[in-house]
């Protein structure tokens, strides 16, 4: 029992990346968790959980191992068990779970269904077309012309998407799609007009009926300072996104999440979990780019750095439909995010270098979640993916969090690793701006 004579509650927490992670931080920090699991967990998360080695796509497994550990609530990281179905078999077998049906998961696994919701529903978005076989979409990418952007339908990690700002970039693009660059991902394409302003991550923790703004982040897409080479998964980020105003929040609230969630609803998947907007602001107002149905990577970092608030109550009332109740706090304070990725990433990275010097750079401000990392037979702590560390700090303002999370990546000793060092430059740039 916790102090309000609460039952302790154990959770399993799906996956083991640098999200993960942050959220294992935050959940264990809660009052109400009796144990906390993680699968498969990392280095990392094993400070805050028992890792177990279950396999998530045995979903059998997953229902089984929540039964056998008296699991109150289980909460799904990334994004591919979302699409294939785990909430869904869990809330089957009567469990609590964070995350949305494989139907409402198709926001974010079908880039199409997306596209075709927004005309649908009249969600500002850019003009597309939407292909299954390369001929087609090489005529419509003609006849659009560039600058266009090119989107692998299903899954990519990240890394089906290119910005192509010449047409033969575009109809190269088209063609490693169909040729199976992305595998099943790139069986169908969406090709859109490309938006041109600043981009913007916008969060709402959803229970099927109620959508409950969760904060607000920019991430950096980009491998190269300032934002050049191609597209990753994201070398960093910072929270909160100044140019999200609370007129422009409202404006996203009303024209894009609410007929969002009432279009999804109507589809017979009402959405549950993390709606995560990625968000142009053009000239013509805030467009959608896409959705993700998770919470971002490296962007839950940061949110989870600011909320002022127990995580757990909110997963569990999300999964229970008792959003309404609730009104994050979050702290007034900036926090920002550096990805250390090693070498060769967003290509093949290299993996197995000695990473030291990890807990003697967090403190002051610091926490350094890990993304991608092992443990060799000698118990070193070593790469085991493209991106590795993230080390995120909090400041007054993001100009200061910069500086902190900096100074930390520079007492790290791995030779094997690099990040951006320019993460944060719009708001730093408008921070001196202001004076």
């Amino acid at each position: 029992m916790d102090s309000r004579g609460i039952a302790a509650m154990n959770v399993l927490l799906i996956g083991s990346g640098g999200r993960e992670h942050a959220l294992a931080w935050k959940i264990a920090a809660s009052p109400l968790l009796g144990r906390l699991y993680a699968a498969p967990g990392n280095p990392g998360i094993a400070s805050h959980a028992e890792c177990v080695a279950l396999d998530v796509g045995d979903h059998a497994a997953v229902v089984a191992f929540a039964g056998e550990k008296e699991i109150g609530l289980v909460v799904v990281g990334p994004e591919a068990p979302l699409v294939a179905g785990l909430a869904d078999d869990l809330a089957a077998a009567g469990i609590r779970v964070f995350g949305p049906s494989a139907k409402a998961a198709q926001l974010e696994g079908s880039k199409g269904f997306t596209k075709d919701l927004c005309a649908r529903y009249g969600i500002p978005t850019a003009a597309y077309g939407r292909f299954d076989n390369a001929a087609a979409a090489r005529a419509y990418a003609r006849d659009v012309g560039a600058p266009i952007v090119v989107k692998a339908d299903g899954l990519a990690a990240g890394k089906g998407v290119t910005v192509a700002m010449e047409l033969d970039e575009a109809l190269a693009a088209i063609d490693a799609c169909f040729e199976g660059a992305f595998g099943a991902a790139g069986a169908e394409v969406v090709v859109e007009e490309f938006l041109d302003g600043e981009e913007a991550s916008f969060f709402c923790l959803c229970d099927g009926a109620t959508a409950l703004p969760f904060g607000t982040a920019q991430d950096h897409k980009r491998v190269g300072d300032g934002d050049t080479g191609p597209n990753t998964g994201g070398m960093g980020a910072y929270s909160p996104a100044p140019v999200l105003t609370p007129e422009l929040e409202a404006h996203v609230m009303r024209e894009i999440v609410a007929p969002t969630m009432r279009g999804v609803a109507e589809l017979g998947a009402p959405f549950a979990g993390v709606l995560y907007a990625g968000l142009m602001l053009t000239a013509d107002g805030p467009k959608l780019i896409e959705y993700n149905v998770r919470f971002g990577d490296p962007e839950c970092q940061v949110l989870m750095l600011r909320l002022d608030d127990d995580l757990l109550p909110l997963l569990l009332a999300s999964a229970e439909g008792r959003l309404a109740e609730f009104a994050p706090r979050w702290r007034g304070e900036a926090a920002l995010t550096v990805v250390m990725a090693a070498k060769g990433y967003p290509g093949t990275p290299e993996k197995g270098s000695v990473i030291s010097g990890v807990e003697e750079a967090a403190g002051d401000g610091v926490v350094i979640f890990h993304a991608g990392t092992a443990r060799d037979a000698a118990g070193r702590l070593v790469a085991a993916g493209g991106r590795v560390l993230n080390v995120t700090a909090a400041g007054a303002s993001v100009s200061e969090a910069q500086k902190r999370a900096y100074a930390a990546v520079d007492r790290i000793d791995w030779p094997g690793g690099f990040c951006r060092r320019d993460i944060g430059w719009r708001a730093v740039e408008r921070e001196k701006a202001a004076g």
